[in-house]
């Protein structure tokens, strides 16, 4: 999980080391949870595990695909996007990192986004209303903070990490409503009872661990993605513009189209937000504008030294 050797983005053993922590806390808890289930739901153990397993490994192996599907992203070529793909080829150079798919997000939201496992199965997304209001420079610098987190590998472990909180819902779900608690002859209908109650709430638990991991992990890797962006290009204070204006631009843009970005928050260059719900987001997917204006103003400054 740490920077690809091959790269030249600045390697973060803060990052590794968080990554590392919340991919082991996260599967202990759903580790457990698994075995809560096969020992409450004796007789339907087999298609617990085939299902959750199933599920997790078709996330992780298609998970590039998903994410583009669930943003309305598509591939674009060289021939219909020069500036784009220039910019990404330049980076790459830069990077010294094999060159992700780019794809296109017709959405007037301005945003930016990477997903894929590993680097060579990576993609680089920006919407229409980025390219529309971003200078090349600016361009850059949020194309630099995407590429690293494709560097980083964070993009598949926020794919994992987010997804088994998901995953450990619908197992819920299937175990009560699929008619798997109690079903087992043996049991009768106290144990039943106790079943239907416990297992939504270990699910509850399991989801809040999730969750709180999940965020905590995601803002760290924002400021990291700043960091990494702004030491590759040199130019800290493009991203800085290009934050600020894409932070303003969004909280323009209609509630409804914002509401409908914001499952997939911890995916975007900046989360899909209005002013007010931005300065009330205790749990938020990114650090604040102003933490981040601060780092990259902090970079200015030593690279100016």
């Amino acid at each position: 999980m740490s920077t690809s050797q091959h790269s030249r983005f600045a390697p973060d053993r803060g990052l590794t080391g968080r990554m590392v922590t919340t991919m082991f806390l996260i599967g202990l808890v759903y580790v457990g949870f698994t075995g809560l289930l096969i020992v409450l739901l004796r007789g339907a153990w087999p298609l617990i595990v085939l299902i959750s397993g199933g599920l997790f490994v078709a996330q992780f192996w298609f998970s590039d695909k998903i994410t583009e599907r669930a943003m309305g992203a598509h591939e674009v070529t060289p021939e219909q996007y020069p500036q784009l793909h220039g910019a990404v080829d330049r980076l790459c150079a830069l990077a010294d990192m094999p060159k992700p798919r780019v794809a296109v997000a017709d959405n007037d939201m301005p945003n930016a986004f990477a997903t894929g496992r590993k680097p060579e199965k990576s993609v680089v997304c920006v919407t229409t209303g980025l390219l529309r209001r971003l200078e090349p420079e600016e361009l850059e610098g949020v194309l630099a903070h995407e590429l690293s987190h494709v560097a980083h590998r964070d993009v598949a472990v926020m794919t994992v990490a987010g997804f088994l909180g998901v995953l450990a819902g619908a197992i819920t779900r299937m175990a009560l409503y699929g008619g798997f608690v109690g079903s087992n002859r043996n049991s009768n209908d106290s144990n039943a009872a106790i079943a239907a109650l416990i297992v939504p709430l270990v699910a509850m638990v399991v989801y809040a661990i999730s969750f709180l991991l999940t965020r905590l992990l995601s803002r760290y890797r924002e400021l990291a993605a700043d960091r990494a962006a702004a030491q590759l290009t040199g130019r800290p204070s493009a991203l800085a513009s290009a934050l600020t204006k894409v932070s303003g631009q969004i909280a323009a843009i209609p509630t409804k189209d914002l509401r409908q970005a914001q499952p997939y928050n911890a995916f975007y260059f900046a989360p899909a937000l209005s002013a007010r719900e931005a300065a009330g987001q205790l749990f938020s997917t990114h650090p604040t504008l102003e933490r981040r204006l601060e780092q990259l103003e902090k970079i200015s400054t030593e690279l100016g030294h």
